[in-house]
């Protein structure tokens, strides 16, 4: 059990950071002091108390990354009761159903989610507010909470008639043991789950956090992932508020000029990405200008080649603010062409892994002491083992242990008790091997892993990696028919374009591309024919592809 108590963490911050700008809105640089935030709390308290809200009572919350969306979460937890993220891309069937099963009792909710929904299907709620200014926006018949909300302001200033002060601050006496947060799952198996995280388990990312440094008070950060997921939940939130960081909510799309506008204007200490982000950046901004035949020149000279790939990392740091300490990347597999670039032009970055049934982290290592292709070494309080009669040479399903596992999934013991093996090992679904130091290297999943005609196992992330390196291929997808590997390909139209290249074409050139594919991958991986997809594939928030939805796609050879 970690030591220190994830809700008293929290009460601590507010105390020690009191003055200290705690949270921004990006989009109209509306600033909120931790002294601020702390009052905010303390009002939703006691709304909560004169509600009648109980400690373990389920709440929803659901919205862009803003102050109001961290004040509701930091509101629930602290109270005592169990906060339910939603991701606000979650379809409005999605969100009902996860506001009934969860049994939530309350949801906080933004205006333009709320739209959305239908009141008559979550009739479990009492009420719902809104996420732009906390008024109660519905109410179960009967139940006069907005009247309660008319005199909250008055209630306040009687219970704190000398204003609301750093003495003031208190917040539950609640175990570690106790359940904190519930995450339903948005896998690429299409099935969502209800993740039971204790606070034990936030408290065991958090205190990593704050062990190695990844902030510190009066630092900056850029919250630009989804917060209601876990990796951005747990670091560019919960960590940051644990030690007096300075968040900024970025309520915007992340597109790669809008980030870069905004890592300039903030120079953020650490910044939390997925993989997409710095692909995006490397396709569409360094690899069109290396590729040009002067550029491509320049670099077969000696010396000048490394005078040229500091430059491009001078300009790539500036266009993220330049003062990060280092990009932790995970939620998906790294390319290993942007990888092999950003190591050779020697890039602050490092790849971890995790899961939400971890709260994320489970895997981490400093950017400077970073393995290539690995996803780091296990965290001190995680354990790892690969199932598998050789852990270095033959892959197999990544197992994992220890503080920051989940507690099960909630109202679903048949899955919980598929999730861990009988001696109390958690089966991740993710394949992999383990060096001899403990650095971890991951394969694919085990739910996509095709066995091959003579019983070869197939990763078809692997494949998928080596074919988007290929010329105008945007994203692609590996399935198996018939004994036969063929890949769904979606085009880089923009590039195309550029290339004066005939709509017409592609196909010619998608042969090409695989004919080249087939000379670098193994012969039991050969690509049978590549298949033109008119559209973007389906992701989940994390930018997964819905790998579900394309397995019985009708193939014509």
């Amino acid at each position: 059990m970690i030591e220190q108590n994830f809700i008293k963490l929290l009460e601590k911050s507010f105390k020690e950071n009191w003055d200290l700008p705690a949270y921004t809105n990006y989009s109209d640089k509306q600033t909120y002091s931790y002294g601020e935030v702390a009052a905010q709390v303390a009002k939703l308290h006691l709304l909560f108390k004169n509600a009648h809200v109980q400690q373990g009572d389920k709440i929803s919350l659901i919205g862009k990354n803003k102050p109001n969306w961290a004040i509701s979460y930091i509101a629930i937890v602290t109270y005592g009761a169990v906060v339910v993220p939603i991701l606000q891309d979650f379809n409005p069937n999605d969100i009902h159903h996860i506001v009934n099963h969860s049994d939530s009792i309350m949801l906080f909710c933004s205006d333009k989610n709320w739209d959305s929904l239908e009141e008559d299907k979550m009739d479990n709620l009492l009420a719902v507010f809104s996420l732009d200014d906390f008024r109660c926006i519905h109410q179960r018949d009967g139940e006069g909470i907005q009247k309660l909300m008319l005199n909250l302001d008055k209630k306040f200033k009687t219970k704190y008639p000398k204003g609301y002060n750093i003495d003031d601050v208190k917040f539950a006496d609640r175990d570690n043991s106790e359940l904190a947060m519930i995450s339903y799952t948005s896998g690429t198996t299409g099935f969502s789950k209800g993740v039971m995280l204790s606070a034990n388990a936030l408290a065991g990312n958090v205190t990593f956090g704050i062990n190695t440094h990844l902030l510190e008070k009066g630092d900056r950060v850029l919250a630009f992932l989804p917060l209601a997921h876990a990796y951005g939940m747990a670091f560019d939130f919960l960590t940051a508020t644990c030690v007096g960081t300075h968040v900024y909510f970025l309520n915007k799309i992340p597109s790669p000029k809008v980030l870069t506008k905004a890592f300039e204007e903030i120079r953020p200490v650490l910044i939390i990405s997925v993989p997409l982000i710095l692909e995006k950046i490397y396709r569409k901004q360094l690899q069109p200008a290396l590729s040009k035949r002067s550029m491509r020149l320049a670099l077969s000279i000696p010396y000048l080649d490394d005078k040229i790939y500091a430059n491009v990392k001078k300009k790539l740091d500036e266009s993220l603010g330049e003062e990060f300490k280092e990009v932790i990347i995970g939620g998906a597999p790294l390319n290993k062409e942007v990888e092999d670039f950003l190591r050779k032009i020697k890039f602050r970055f490092t790849v971890g892994y995790g899961m939400t049934e971890c709260a994320p982290l489970v895997c981490y290592e400093d950017w400077r002491n970073f393995v290539p292709y690995s996803v780091g070494k296990p965290l001190p309080l995680m354990e790892v083992k690969i199932d598998s009669s050789d852990p270095i040479n033959i892959a197999g399903e990544i197992l994992v242990k220890g503080e920051n596992v989940m507690s099960g999934y909630y109202k679903n013991a048949e899955a919980t008790k598929n999730a861990f093996t009988e001696d109390g090992w958690m089966r991740t679904g993710d394949i992999g091997v383990m060096d001899a130091n403990g650095n971890l290297y991951i394969k694919g999943r085990c739910k996509t892993m095709i066995l091959g005609a003579n019983g070869q196992n197939i990763y078809p992330e692997e494949i998928e990696e080596k074919l988007n390196n290929l010329p105008f291929v945007m994203e692609s997808l590996v399935i198996e028919k018939d004994n036969k590997l063929f890949a769904l390909v979606y085009p880089d139209y923009e590039a195309v374009d550029a290339a004066e290249i005939s709509h017409a074409d592609l196909d010619i050139v998608m042969e090409e591309n695989r004919k080249q594919l087939n000379t670098i991958v193994g012969s039991y991986e050969n690509i049978t024919k590549i298949i033109l997809y008119p559209t973007e594939f389906v992701k989940t928030p994390k930018r997964n592809i819905r790998r579900y939805l394309y397995t019985n796609i009708n193939i014509n050879v």
